[in-house]
């Protein structure tokens, strides 16, 4: 009996330590999958050189695995396969119509998706509908029959039986119809997401349409994009001659307008843990960074020179800038609900030229200000700087990659490095 049980015994344990190991590898299988993006990760660099036909490239945008480039050239939005050096993808523009086409376009920060806007030609911006018309003519008169006063009937005078005589009245005809133009928005504005495959495969792309926006103003440029990956959220501003909007768009395909009238917004980041939105709000002569949150809008510094710098790691970076020197950069935590007028915390002071450049939060949590000839790196309080050395150069959302391009007859030279080996 006692070896029975004993037997029972170590099976059970065993049994145990299996389900133990097989629960412990699911939570961390769906760990990975459910964890937000919030830079903890190690990016992805590459340490490349490619060669693209033509030298007329404009908004040079690197995908998340730093193997494909995203670009503008005479109107046409290409994308670069460097590890194929091959283009992979092209959305061109309505050659009569140069105001048409991709609007903007922006890779997601986390897998090989590029988001794009494209504008074309509504072909029919007037439709015609028929509706009843409401006369202050005189009303057409048909007969109509009624009783009037009892009348003897004169055909037989002995007969005692009265019979009543019709009467014809008026009767209004109102079944009058007319043509009115209905008019709609000229422009049909999309959003789009381009799904890349691994660059080593010759698979194509995948475009696919997304939805319609149809509160977008026709003739609008959007001027900033932010994506806010984890929340499914996108912003945008938009602007159509002196007006500015900024819009929403969420996974269920409603769209938002979120600023107030005459609120002019110069830069703009997004949480991706929470998908608040920070903007630097300019209303009048009102300088000010602000949090638009679900439903709120708080204040996050009154001070008009201060911007916000981007988001990264729980953290809101806030910069401060005088007579175009960014001499201060402050942070705040990332919250769910953000009160008005948190607390700043310096992380770094000096002088950085601010006129004329990027910034950005890598994933390491530095602080990446670069212009075209140099970057600005402050890490942990420490600062660097890089001499760039390409005829045009870029640094990847992440701060991990830099992107030099240099123009050789009717060729663009690509060379990508890691920003660590580059600062060495």
């Amino acid at each position: 009996m006692k070896k029975t049980l004993r037997i029972i015994l170590v099976w059970s344990l065993i049994s145990l330590f299996l389900q133990f190991g097989a629960y412990s590898l699911l939570n961390n299988q769906v760990a990975k999958v459910l964890e937000p993006i919030d830079g903890t990760n190690e990016p992805i660099t590459e340490q490349l050189k490619a060669t693209i036909p033509g030298t007329n490239l404009e908004n040079i945008q690197v995908s998340y695995a730093k193997d494909y480039l995203a670009y503008m050239e005479n109107g046409t939005l290409k994308v670069f396969n460097l590890n194929k050096e091959k283009i992979v993808f092209e959305k061109k523009t309505n050659v009569n119509d140069k105001s048409m086409g991709v609007l903007s376009y922006r890779w997601l920060p986390d897998r090989e998706t590029l988001l794009y806007f494209y504008a074309k030609k509504n072909p029919n911006p007037v439709t015609y509908v028929t509706v009843p018309v409401k006369s202050t003519q005189p009303a057409t008169m048909e007969p109509k029959s009624t009783v009037s006063a009892i009348e003897p009937k004169t055909e037989d005078p002995n007969e005692k039986t009265n019979k009543p005589v019709q009467k014809v009245e008026p009767k209004e005809v109102t079944n009058r119809t007319k043509t009115e133009a209905r008019y709609g928005n000229p422009q049909i504005t999309e959003l789009y997401t381009l799904e890349l495959p691994n660059s080593d495969e010759d698979t194509a792309p995948e475009d696919r349409f997304n939805q319609t926006i149809g509160d977008f103003p026709s003739g609008g440029k959007i001027e900033e994009l932010v994506v806010s990956t984890s929340t499914n959220l996108i912003y945008l501003t938009v602007k159509n001659g002196s007006s500015e909007l900024l819009m929403e768009i969420d996974v269920m395909k409603n769209i938002r307008t979120l600023n107030r009238t005459g609120e002019i917004i110069d830069g703009m980041a997004a949480s991706d843990r929470y998908g608040t939105l920070f903007i630097n709000s300019k209303v009048g002569g009102t300088k000010q960074v602000v949090s638009l949150g679900v439903g709120n809008r708080q204040v996050i510094s009154k001070n008009a020179n201060d911007k916000v710098l981007g988001i990264r790691g729980g953290k809101i970076y806030i910069g401060e800038v005088n007579n175009g020197q960014l001499v201060k950069i402050k942070s705040t935590e990332d919250r769910s609900e953000i009160k008005n007028n948190p607390s700043l915390k310096t992380e770094w002071e000096g002088s950085i030229p601010f006129n004329n450049v990027s910034a950005l939060i890598g994933s390491k949590g530095q602080i990446v200000v670069y212009n075209q000839k140099t970057a600005y790196i402050v890490t942990a309080g420490q600062l660097k700087e890089i001499e760039l050395l390409g005829d045009e150069n870029y640094i990847s959302d992440d701060g991990a990659e830099l992107i030099q391009l240099k123009r050789s007859g009717t060729s663009t030279l690509v060379e990508l490095l890691p920003v660590k080996l580059k600062a060495n």
